[in-house]
C-alpha cells in the first residue's frame, strides 16, 4: 500500500508540473498581451508596464518566477482586476465555486445511483425506458443550453426561483442543477449497467432464495459492488463541475472563479490565466489522487492486481 501511494503521489506531481509548465509556455507563445488593447497609451507608459509586472525579463526567469510563485503560493497580481492580486481572486471566488461544485456533486450522486438503481431492478419496463430517455437528454445537451431553459422556465416563467446571481441557497439552486445533468445522467447509466451485473451474481441469488426484501438485497448487498464504477468515475465528474462551471457562472453572475477565469482569458490577463488553471489542476490532481487511494482500499481486487504489477 505504501509504494502505491508514492508512486501514485509521484505521478500526481509529475502530471502536475508538466501542466504548469505546458500552461506557461502556451500562454507565451499566444501572440499579443493585455496592454496591447490601449491603442493610444504611450510607449513609455506600455515600457513602464512591462517593467513592473516582469514582462520585459527573458522568458527562463519569467518561468522560475512563475513556478518559485507555485511552491509559495503567491501567483502574483492581475494584470486587468485593478489592486487585486491572483491569491485574493481566488480566496474571494473558491468557495463559491466549491459550493456549488458540491452541490451539483450531491444532486448528481443522489439522482444518478437512485435512477440508475430503479432502472435496473425494472429493466426492460417503461421505467427503464423513461429513465434512459432522460440519461440520453442529459448528455445530449450542453448544460449551458439546459441553463438557459431552466432560467427561462423557472425563473423568467414560473418566478420559482431567482434567475442570477449567489446571495441564497434558493440563488444556487438552478446553476446546481445545470451542472448536474450531465454527471447525473452518466452516473445512471453506469450504475444501470452495474446493477444489473450484480443482481445477476450468485450471492444475491442466493440472498433472494433466503426470503431477503428488495430493499435489503439492493442496499445492503448489491449497491455497494455496484457503486464502484461510480467511485472510479468521481475523478471526472469533479473535472466536470469545476470545468462546466465557468460557463455556468457566467450564465447565472455568480461570483466564483470561473466568471474570472472568463474574463481574464478575454483580456489575456496572463498572471491570473496561469494562476488560476494551476491552481484548479492542483484541486483537480489532488482529488482524483484521493479518488485512486479510496478506491484501492474499497476494493480489494486492486491490491492484487498491483502484485501482479498489473498497476
Amino acid at each position: 500500500m505504501i509504494k502505491y501511494f508514492f508512486k501514485k503521489l509521484i505521478i500526481s506531481f509529475i502530471s502536475l508540473f508538466v501542466v504548469m509548465s505546458a500552461t506557461f509556455f502556451l500562454m507565451k507563445a499566444i501572440p499579443g498581451d493585455p496592454f496591447l488593447s490601449h491603442q493610444n497609451m504611450p510607449r513609455e507608459i506600455l515600457k513602464s508596464l512591462y517593467t513592473h509586472y516582469g514582462l520585459d525579463k527573458p522568458l527562463y526567469i519569467q518561468y522560475l518566477k512563475y513556478i518559485k510563485g507555485f511552491f509559495t503560493f503567491d501567483f502574483g497580481p492581475s494584470l486587468i482586476f485593478e489592486s487585486r492580486s491572483v491569491n485574493q481572486i481566488i480566496k474571494d471566488g473558491f468557495y463559491v465555486t466549491f459550493v456549488l461544485g458540491l452541490e451539483a456533486l450531491f444532486i448528481s450522486l443522489f439522482f444518478g445511483i437512485t435512477l440508475g438503481s430503479i432502472a435496473a431492478l425494472k429493466k426492460n419496463k417503461i421505467q427503464d425506458s423513461l429513465i434512459m430517455i432522460f440519461a440520453i437528454i442529459g448528455i445530449s445537451i450542453p448544460n449551458f443550453l439546459f441553463a438557459s431553459l431552466l432560467q427561462y422556465i423557472f425563473a423568467m416563467k414560473l418566478s420559482i426561483f431567482p434567475i442570477a446571481r449567489f446571495s441564497s441557497f434558493m440563488h444556487s439552486i438552478l446553476p446546481a442543477v445545470s451542472l448536474a445533468s450531465l454527471p447525473t445522467a452518466y452516473i445512471a447509466r453506469l450504475t444501470r449497467s452495474s446493477m444489473i451485473e450484480v443482481l445477476q451474481s450468485d450471492y444475491i441469488k442466493t440472498a433472494i432464495s433466503k426470503g431477503l426484501s428488495t430493499f435489503d438485497v439492493v442496499f445492503k448487498h448489491a449497491l455497494k459492488n455496484a457503486i464502484l464504477p461510480v467511485i472510479a468515475y468521481l475523478g471526472p465528474i469533479t473535472a466536470h463541475l469545476l470545468t462546466g462551471s465557468f460557463i455556468i457562472e457566467k450564465i447565472f453572475s455568480v461570483p466564483g472563479i470561473g466568471s474570472y477565469l472568463v474574463t481574464s482569458i478575454a483580456s489575456r490577463d496572463y498572471t491570473v490565466i496561469m494562476g488560476l488553471t494551476v491552481f484548479f489542476s492542483f484541486v483537480l490532481i489532488t482529488i482524483m489522487f484521493f479518488i485512486d487511494i479510496i478506491y484501492r482500499l474499497i476494493d480489494p481486487r486492486i491490491e492484487k492486481a498491483y502484485e501482479r504489477n498489473e498497476f
